[in-house]
């Protein structure tokens, strides 16, 4: 059995700088996430996507902002149980609780953080009747690797901001891009979209609006090599040669286990009292994207304040009689606390 004073579930950006302000109270924490490396969404789904509200960075990749907070805990030594799903949680005294994980390990701990993002992401799939015959043959939900689309033909779907911002990246890697869209209007960042409109007048990359994919072919080694479109108003079925196609949809998320936890749901997400985001069972506090509560936003840097608050609950929650006095990382440095 593992036995720490802060248990995360959860090991993306709010996950690991819960790490960090615990520390500074000299709490330990271990950190348990269903996939096999830290960093949740920003290392799995856009690792080399810019992200330009994070204060002090004007711009910085996902990834390297996951490197950077793995940096800053690592004086404070977390431990992980990493691949693994947390699937239960019970009461093992008044104060403590233990979380049990698919493999049935078993985590102890008088506080756990739930800092879970959006939940369990499942690809929102286009209804192609032989899609699942290309998946890691040409077809990808996610980007997580661009070099992988270098001097390759790519077919992207969707009209959102993940399809938008690709469009523009991979448009400097790819040998050819080309966004099909089944509207005329885009959801994104008009910014964004403005210049998808400019490189396609410019002859830079292909848009396709009011158009779908609906049809997928392959090579004899059974590789994707083109899409079929079919285009508002027009009878037959337009081919494309691909070597990749994206449909990015976006994708669906579900709390999983955690709705069983018998916590307060409020439209997929946990419901919080802003005093100190917790939860309604004592002693689980909920984190970053996945709480809710009046006037809620779903930033990363709001995450890192809830993150710093519940760490100050939590602490008065192992030592009720012990005085928390609140000190200044600018004066005391890291190893001073």
């Amino acid at each position: 059995m593992i036995e720490t004073d802060i248990l995360i579930i959860g090991a993306g950006p709010v996950g690991l700088f819960t790490v960090f302000e615990a520390g500074l109270l000299k709490l330990r924490c271990h950190i348990i996430d269903v996939l096999p490396q830290p960093g949740g969404q920003l290392s799995e789904i856009y690792p080399k996507k810019p992200i330009y509200d994070i204060p002090g960075f004007p711009e910085i990749l996902a990834g390297d902002l996951i490197d950077n907070l793995m940096k800053q805990i690592e004086p404070f030594k977390p431990t992980f149980t990493l691949g693994e799903k947390a699937v239960s949680i019970e009461k093992s005294d008044e104060i403590n609780f233990i979380v049990t994980t698919e493999s049935g390990l078993q985590h102890k701990a008088p506080n756990i953080f739930i800092a879970g993002g959006l939940g369990v992401f499942e690809p929102r799939k286009p209804p192609i009747s032989n899609i699942t015959q290309f998946e890691n043959r040409g077809v990808d939900y996610m980007v997580r690797d661009p070099e992988k689309y270098r001097n390759k033909k790519i077919v992207i779907a969707g009209g959102g901001d993940s399809a938008l911002d690709w469009t523009l990246f991979l448009n400097n890697i790819a040998s050819s891009v080309t966004l099909v869209h089944r509207s005329g209007e885009f959801r994104g960042h008009l910014d964004s979209v403005q210049k998808v409109i400019d490189l396609s007048e410019n002859g830079k990359l292909y848009l396709k609006t009011y158009s779908e994919v609906t049809h997928l072919n392959g090579d004899a080694s059974g590789n994707l090599n083109s899409v079929g479109l079919t285009i508002k108003d027009q009878p037959e079925t337009q081919w494309i040669d691909a070597d990749y196609f994206l449909p990015l949809f976006g994708l669906s998320p579900k709390l999983g286990p955690i709705a069983d936890w018998n916590l307060n749901i409020d439209k997929n997400a946990i419901a919080v009292n802003t005093v100190d985001y917790s939860t309604n069972i004592l002693g689980i506090y909920a984190v970053g994207d996945i709480n809710t509560y009046e006037g809620k936003l779903k930033l990363i840097l709001c995450g890192f304040h809830e993150a710093t608050i519940a760490v100050q609950s939590a602490f008065k929650r192992i030592y009720p009689d012990k005085k928390l006095v609140l000190k200044y990382t600018t004066v005391n440095g890291v190893n001073g606390f």
